[in-house]
C-alpha cells in the first residue's frame, strides 16, 4: 500500500514566458529525474517536447511528470515525497489545459515573472485555480532580470488577485546582484556560487544590511500563521513563540484552506531558490487525502451529495481528463480518486454506458513511459486501450456506478474553413481531425451542410494556427485553408406580444395548435430561458416542454445573417387546444413558426466577440499602439507604467478588427511590442458595421449554394 500521505499532485501555471517550464525543467534536475538541463529557449526543455512547442518557445498542451523529492538536505532521503507534476500552457488559446489540470490536481504552483509582474493570463488561470478551490504557492521567478521587483510583485498579487501572499524567503541582492534568498522560517541565508550548479550552495548568516528587514517580515509571517490555531496563538499573545514545526503546520492548515498563498522567489535560470520552492511543496501543499473530496453527480449534473472519498478500499473513481494521441495509440490521462484499477481489469465509463478493458497502465515522463501494473485513490497515469474515453467521463467500478461532476469548457469564438486537396487527403484529413477533437475540447469541427465544407473552430487565430500546422505536419495532410471568421451571434432589443396558430388538416387527425407569447431582451450572458404563465388549462402542461423545445431549437439560427441568439426569454401566457389534434409535434411546430414570425419584429441585432487586450509596448510608442487601438474600435481601459520602461495598455476590442494585430504591433514597436488577448463578453455591432457582416454572410451563403 501506497503512502498517500507522501504524494503531491501539482501543477505549475502562470503568464506566456514567466518561467513555468524552465521552473520545471530544474524540478526535474534536482529531483534526478533528469540528468541534463534542457533549455525552452533551445528547443530543449523535456515537456516541450512538440515540433510546434520547441519552434515557438511556449507550451501548447499539458505534460505529465513524476518525479521524487527526498527534500533539500535529504531528509526524506530513506522515504521521499512523490510529485506528480502537470506544466501548463500560459497562452490564454490554450487555457482550457490550464483548466483541465487544475480540475484534477491538488496543489498548484503560481510562477510570476519577477520584472512582468502579474499578467492577463496568470489572472485568468488564478480565477481557474480560484473555483477548483485548489491551494497554491506562489514563486516569483526571473528575479535575476533587469527592473525585476519581487516587493512589487508581491503587491500586485494584493492588489490585482485580491490573493494574501505569505512571504516565505526574502530575495538577497537583485537583478545581476541576485545571490540567493534568505529563509524566514529558520532565518538562514541560502547563497548560490556563480557556477550555474544548483546544488552549489552554503547556508550562511542573514546579511547584514538585511537583518531588520527579514525580522520585520518574519514578525508578520508568524502573526498570520498563529491565526490559524487557537491554541498556538493564545501561546504566542503571552509571549511564547510556536516553534519551527508549530509554525509550518499552521501555514500548512492555512495554505490548505487558502487563507493565504506562501511565496517564495529566486530564479530558475540561474538555479537559484528552486530548493526552497520544493521543501515548500513538501511542507504546505496537501496531499490527496487532505482536499475536499469529488462530489457525484446524476444524470443532470446535479449533486447527489455522495463524494469520491480518496481511499484505495473503496470503489473505483476515476476522472479522464485529457486525451493524447501518439504514435502507440490514443492515451487516456486519469485521475484516480478512490478504489485502484489494475492492468487487465474492466471499468464502466458511466457517459457511455459501456464497460471498457483496460489494456496498460503508464506513469507518464513528458513523452516516455513507465509501465506499471496497477494504480490506486492519489495516482494521475495514462491507461492505454480505452476506446469511446472523452474528456471528462468517469471511469468507475462496474458493480458501483458513479459520476464525477463533469468539466465544462468555453464556446469557440473563431473559425476557418478547411478543404482537402483531394480524396486521399480527404480520408488522411478525417482520421486526424477524429484524433484532435478527442484530445481539444475547445476544437470543435462541424460539416456545413449546403458547401460540404469542414468548419473548424477554436479559441483564437494561434488555437487555430497551431491545430493547421499540426494536421500538415503530424498527420501529411494537405489542404487549401480559408480565411478565418468571427464568430458572431444575434439578440433582440425590443419586448414583443404575439400570438401564433397552427392548423393542418390533410383526412383523418389533423394538427391544432394555438400559442401566445411573449418576447423579451435579456442581459448580456442570461442565455435563453422559458417560462409558462398559462393558468385554466388553456394549453395543458405536457404541451408546455414542447412550446420550449420549438424556441429552443429554433434559436440557433437567427433571423438577420443566421446567426445562433442569445439572451432573450420566451414566456408563454396563454393559447389553446384541440382534444384530437392537439399534440406534442403540433405545439413544438407552433413554436418554431411563432419564432420565425416574431423574431424580425422584435428589434433583432447582430452581436459580436468582444476581446479583453493586454499590450506591453516601450513609452515612446504608446501614442502610435493607442491610435491604432483606437482605429479598431478599441476602448482604452488603463494605462500603466513597467518596471523596465515600457506600459502595459488594457483595452477591449472587436475580435473582428484584431486579425493579424501582432505583425501591424511589431511593425510598430520595432519587435519589442507583445500583446494577449481573450474573450471578454458578446456586444452590440454598430450599425454600419452590422450591415456589412449580414451583406457578407449571405453573399457566402449564397455563394455555397451554387
Amino acid at each position: 500500500m501506497k503512502d498517500l500521505s507522501k504524494y503531491r499532485n501539482i501543477g505549475i501555471f502562470a503568464h506566456v514566458d514567466a518561467g513555468k517550464t524552465t521552473t520545471t525543467e530544474r524540478i526535474l534536475k534536482l529531483t534526478g529525474k533528469i540528468h541534463k538541463l534542457g533549455e525552452v529557449h533551445d528547443g530543449a526543455a523535456t515537456t516541450d517536447f512538440m515540433e510546434q512547442e520547441q519552434e515557438r518557445g511556449i507550451t501548447i498542451q499539458s505534460a505529465a511528470t513524476t518525479c521524487f523529492w527526498p527534500g533539500s538536505e535529504q531528509q526524506h532521503a530513506n522515504a521521499p515525497y512523490r510529485f506528480n507534476i502537470i506544466d501548463t500552457p500560459g497562452h490564454v488559446d490554450f487555457t482550457v489545459e490550464v483548466y483541465r489540470s487544475l480540475k484534477v490536481l491538488d496543489g498548484g504552483i503560481g510562477v510570476f515573472c519577477g520584472s512582468g509582474g502579474v499578467e492577463p493570463q496568470s489572472e485568468t488561470n488564478w480565477r481557474y485555480a480560484n473555483d477548483s478551490e485548489v491551494a497554491r504557492l506562489i514563486y516569483v521567478n526571473k528575479l535575476d532580470r533587469i527592473g525585476a521587483d519581487f516587493y512589487k510583485v508581491v503587491k500586485q498579487v494584493k492588489d490585482i488577485l485580491g490573493a494574501n501572499p505569505l512571504i516565505m524567503v526574502l530575495p538577497i541582492g537583485t537583478e545581476n546582484d541576485l545571490k540567493g534568498v534568505v529563509d524566514l522560517i529558520t532565518r538562514i541565508a541560502w547563497v548560490w556560487d556563480e557556477t550555474g550548479d544548483p546544488l552549489n550552495y552554503s547556508k550562511q548568516e542573514v546579511p547584514a544590511d538585511m537583518v531588520d528587514k527579514v525580522e520585520e517580515y518574519r514578525a508578520l509571517l508568524v502573526e498570520t500563521a498563529v491565526e490559524q490555531d487557537d491554541d498556538v496563538m493564545e501561546a504566542y499573545l503571552e509571549g511564547n513563540e510556536p516553534d519551527i514545526e508549530t509554525l509550518k503546520m499552521c501555514i500548512r492548515k492555512g495554505t490548505i484552506s487558502l487563507e493565504f498563498f506562501p511565496t517564495f522567489c529566486g530564479s530558475s535560470f540561474k538555479n537559484k531558490g528552486v530548493q526552497n520552492l520544493l521543501d515548500g511543496v513538501v511542507d504546505y501543499l496537501p496531499c490527496p487525502t487532505e482536499v475536499k473530496p469529488q462530489p457525484e453527480v446524476n444524470a443532470e449534473g446535479e449533486e447527489t451529495g455522495e463524494l469520491a472519498i480518496v481511499d484505495v478500499n473503496r470503489p473505483l473513481r476515476a476522472l479522464a481528463f485529457k486525451i493524447m494521441d501518439d504514435k502507440y495509440g490514443a492515451l487516456t490521462f486519469t485521475r484516480i480518486y478512490s478504489g485502484k484499477i489494475a492492468k487487465g481489469t474492466n471499468v464502466l465509463n458511466t457517459f457511455t454506458g459501456k464497460t471498457e478493458r483496460i489494456g496498460r497502465i503508464i506513469e507518464m515522463h513528458a513523452n516516455e513511459r513507465n509501465e506499471v501494473d496497477s494504480a490506486q485513490a492519489g495516482d494521475i497515469v495514462a491507461l492505454l486501450g480505452m476506446k469511446s474515453v472523452q474528456t471528462g467521463h468517469t471511469l468507475c467500478d462496474p458493480a458501483h456506478p458513479a459520476t464525477l461532476e463533469p468539466m465544462v469548457f468555453p464556446e469557440p469564438v473563431i473559425s476557418i474553413a478547411i478543404k482537402p486537396k483531394d480524396q486521399a487527403n480527404s480520408e488522411k484529413m478525417s482520421t486526424a481531425i477524429g484524433k484532435m477533437v478527442a484530445e481539444d475540447p475547445t476544437f470543435i469541427v462541424e460539416t456545413d451542410e449546403d458547401s460540404g465544407e469542414t468548419i473548424l473552430k477554436g479559441m483564437g487565430e494561434l488555437h487555430l494556427d497551431i491545430k493547421v500546422d499540426i494536421l500538415k505536419r503530424t498527420y501529411g495532410v494537405e489542404a487549401i485553408i480559408g480565411k478565418p471568421q468571427v464568430a458572431y451571434r444575434e439578440s433582440i432589443t425590443k419586448t414583443l406580444e404575439d400570438s401564433y396558430t397552427h392548423k393542418k388538416q390533410s383526412g383523418g387527425s389533423g394538427q391544432f395548435a394555438k400559442i401566445q407569447y411573449t418576447l423579451e431582451p435579456l442581459e448580456p450572458g442570461e442565455g435563453f430561458q422559458f417560462e409558462s404563465k398559462v393558468v385554466g388549462g388553456n394549453v395543458p402542461r405536457e404541451f408546455w416542454p414542447a412550446v420550449e423545445k420549438g424556441f429552443k431549437s429554433s434559436k440557433e439560427r437567427g433571423v438577420l445573417a443566421g446567426y445562433p441568439c442569445l439572451d432573450f426569454k420566451v414566456t408563454l401566457t396563454d393559447g389553446a387546444f384541440h382534444a384530437v389534434d392537439s399534440s406534442a409535434v403540433a405545439f413544438e411546430t407552433a413554436a418554431r413558426a411563432a419564432y420565425r414570425q416574431s423574431l424580425p419584429n422584435a428589434g433583432p441585432q447582430i452581436l459580436e466577440p468582444i476581446m479583453k487586450l493586454d499590450v506591453f509596448c516601450t513609452d515612446d510608442k504608446m501614442g502610435d499602439v493607442i491610435g491604432d487601438l483606437n482605429r479598431r474600435r478599441g476602448m482604452i481601459k488603463t494605462q500603466v507604467p513597467t518596471n523596465n520602461g515600457g506600459v502595459r495598455i488594457k483595452a477591449d476590442a472587436p475580435l473582428s478588427e484584431m486579425f493579424g494585430y501582432i505583425g501591424t504591433l511589431r511593425t510598430m514597436t520595432s519587435g519589442r511590442g507583445q500583446f494577449s488577448m481573450e474573450f471578454s463578453h458578446y456586444a452590440a455591432t454598430p450599425k454600419n458595421v452590422a450591415e456589412i457582416v449580414i451583406k457578407e454572410t449571405l453573399e457566402r451563403e449564397e455563394a455555397k449554394k451554387k
